[in-house]
């Protein structure tokens, strides 16, 4: 059960503090990371923190060639093939890595797909799900062994669990498929795999967190029409932007954060944005107008151990069964 209080604890940093300015002062020499997706987006630049703080890093890709291309130049990196949809590669990945005897310190979940279309993967599981929750979920597990003693573990959520819990009634949206709502129910589960990671990992002074890094225009955006991002209001016709979305190097800001801070020792299991923790909000607020927080269902330790158990048995891997 999550023992941190959900709450802002004032720490200095907001929604404008960058990658560089959270990790001033933090060496990461000897430290080992991985991070999913950090060839692209904000993954790149947090990879780039990360070096440029010490730590050496690896970037599992579901494109090698184009994760070599994007962190030509960046030293201390190293790229292996992993598709987070394919719980084969993810197991042979994993069974690489441990087979090296080296152990990880930070683990950031970061990879991820938002509102695509409706796709299957696996056993005709929904793709979103699968992907940011399911591959990350069995990644870690298989991982367990290699995460050492004090790592920490950041699982990228996003303000999209405001859309939706998980749907226990229709997981895999067999009863009609809405790309939103998808989305935001693989945002919840990425919420309470930290908390009940967090739990879990206790024994080994593992901790983990959920993080919004807020708005910022990377290729997730790619599944999205023009049309429906001027609807959004996130651009005008011409294709301006009128949301005031973060930098890729301030939206890395709040996982470099969770993943490194001396603020956070002791403390797992929560939910943070902005560099600082999140308030908790009610179950019931409205997403068009409640631009903040965490709702209560996302950090509820029952569905979170609900949840995992599920998780286990979807993959078939559990580190802790």
């Amino acid at each position: 059960m999550t023992t941190t209080a959900q709450h802002k604890i004032g720490t200095g940093f907001g929604a404008t503090s960058t990658a560089a300015e959270v990790l001033a002062g933090i060496d990461l020499t000897g430290k080992l990371a991985l991070v999913t997706g950090g060839y692209s987006g904000i993954g790149l630049e947090t990879t780039r923190a990360l070096v440029d703080a010490g730590a050496r890093v690896i970037v599992p890709a579901r494109r090698p060639a184009t994760a070599e291309q994007a962190l030509a130049g960046i030293d201390n990196v190293e790229i292996d093939e992993l598709d987070l949809g394919d719980l084969d590669s993810v197991r042979a990945f994993a069974e690489r890595f441990v087979a090296g005897g080296r152990r990880l310190d930070l683990v950031v979940n970061n990879a991820g797909v938002m509102a695509c279309p409706e796709t299957r993967v696996g056993d005709g599981w929904e793709a979103q799900f699968a992907t940011n929750h399911l591959g990350h979920f069995a990644l870690v597990n298989r991982l367990w062994p290699a995460i050492a003693e004090g790592a920490r573990v950041v699982a990228l959520s996003s303000r999209g669990h405001f859309f939706s819990p998980i749907r226990w009634d229709d997981l895999q949206f067999e009863r009609g498929y809405d790309k939103w709502q998808a989305y935001g129910q693989a945002k919840t589960a990425n919420v309470l795999f930290a908390v009940k990671l967090d739990e879990l990992g206790a024994a080994k002074n593992v901790h983990a967190f959920a993080v919004h890094p807020g708005g910022i225009w990377t290729p997730l955006q790619r599944h999205l029409s023009k049309e429906e991002m001027v609807q959004r209001g996130w651009i005008d016709e011409a294709g301006n932007q009128l949301v005031g979305f973060k930098t890729p190097e301030q939206g890395a800001a709040t996982s470099l954060f969770a993943a490194t801070s001396p603020q956070l020792d002791g403390m797992g299991g929560v939910y943070l944005e902005d560099c600082d923790l999140a308030d908790s909000v009610p179950a019931d607020a409205d997403p068009a107008t409640t631009w903040a927080g965490v709702k209560a269902y996302a950090l509820d330790p029952e569905q979170a151990d609900r949840l995992w158990t599920l998780s286990a048995e979807m993959t078939g891997v559990n580190a802790f069964a």
